[in-house]
């Protein structure tokens, strides 16, 4: 062993990479986190977020310093895991609508409403890794709906941004009213029926309309 070998050995016996039950903690924290910020809002006790991950406080200090750097955590995990909707609904081989349909479900069970309000808080916007999932995400869902308006099957005036705002707002439901994920699918099948060439007639019906290529029922089986 060379003297170099022997100065790279020790220094990684001094470092040793972080242990398996330390990332399992890392990701229960994000995981806890992510559902105590849309719950409860960005301002939600640290504790709180401790106690649902089923960790000390001391714990959660260690990986995060601050309320910014476990906002920023948040936002990068669900941006990844979208982005990884996106790009397996791209690669199926179904026909255009139903894929842009099965993403926009996928997405929006992600808890990706809760994104826009992450940000504003502070949870990514200065962060390169946000900014590169982001952009997986607009790529592959222009892909999408590129696909779908090229088939006939969506409108051409319906842009990304329209679709974004629209699931942002449906996963984000007003306070006070009682909201259960069931509901949110259902409207979510409502507006991609809207977005449909023609528009289903019967689109607004209680239940939906039979004709639809995919319903949440199929989508959750």
């Amino acid at each position: 062993m060379t003297p170099e070998e022997a100065v790279t050995t020790r220094a990684s016996r001094r470092s040793p990479r972080p242990r398996a039950d330390a990332a399992r903690n890392r990701d229960r924290i994000v995981a806890a986190a992510r559902d105590v910020f849309v719950e409860h809002g960005t301002e939600a006790p640290l504790d709180e977020i401790a106690k649902r991950a089923g960790i000390g406080n001391a714990t959660l200090y260690r990986h995060f310093a601050d309320r910014r750097s476990l906002l920023r955590a948040v936002v990068l995990l669900i941006m990844c895991r979208v982005a990884d909707h996106a790009e397996r609904a791209a690669a199926e081989t179904v026909d255009s609508l139903t894929a842009l349909r099965r993403f926009v479900h996928d997405a929006v069970d992600e808890r990706v409403g809760a994104v826009c309000g992450l940000l504003i808080d502070g949870g990514g916007q200065d962060s390169a890794e946000v900014a590169v999932q982001c952009r997986r995400v607009e790529a592959t869902c222009e892909t999408l709906m590129d696909r779908a308006r090229h088939a006939g099957q969506i409108r051409a005036d319906i842009g990304l941004r329209d679709l974004v705002i629209s699931m942002s707002q449906l996963a984000r439901p007003l306070p006070g009213i009682e909201y259960r994920d069931a509901d949110a699918h259902r409207h979510l099948d409502l507006l991609l029926d809207g977005l449909r060439v023609p528009a289903p007639a019967a689109c607004g019906a209680p239940g939906g309309a039979e004709e639809r290529s995919v319903t949440y029922t199929e989508h959750a089986a």
